[in-house]
């Protein structure tokens, strides 16, 4: 189901966390899953992964994570200010240290000249309330490829973050 190197890298991610007695959450839209699903594919990853909210829909962003709607409705789902509170939100709403948020548009619908599709915005926040963003522009890749690489860089930054 994984590449060889996005399991290494899952592994990375993992054996940091477990040095560091830190549990993870992840809050994902645009991957719905992948994220969890990669980390959770390490034998033994129960004692880092503390859960997942699949927060796709804006309904649910409010209902699962807190996400004001009001901030949605201002700056559009798919923003910096929602992934940050997405990603504080997870670590609220459970008992992780340490939360990774994506929100995107993978397409092959939905972009705009000023959100097209590729966009992506990825925030992890650790419990000290330190929260580090990064915006992608994957461009119009397929979905697929979209989600991929998303999973991809939110592991890379769950790594900075450790």
């Amino acid at each position: 189901m994984f590449t060889s190197s996005q399991l290494r890298l899952a592994e990375r991610v993992l054996a940091e966390a477990r040095d560091q007695g830190v549990r993870i959450a992840t809050a994902e839209s645009c991957t719905g899953g992948l994220i969890g699903g990669l980390l959770t594919e390490i034998p033994g990853s129960s004692d880092v992964i503390d859960r997942g909210f699949i927060a796709y829909s804006n309904r649910a962003k409010k209902d699962l994570l807190g996400v004001p709607g009001d901030i949605i409705a201002d700056m559009g789902a798919v923003s910096e200010p929602v992934a940050r509170l997405m990603a504080e939100g997870a670590l609220s709403n459970s008992n992780a240290h340490l939360a990774v948020a994506v929100t995107g548009i993978a397409g092959p619908s939905g972009g705009t000249p000023l959100k097209p599709i590729g966009l992506v915005h990825i925030a992890v926040a650790r419990e000290n309330r330190s929260i580090r963003h990064e915006a992608h522009r994957f461009g119009d890749i397929g979905r697929g490829q979209v989600r991929i690489k998303t999973m991809e860089a939110a592991l890379q930054l769950l790594l900075t973050m450790l």
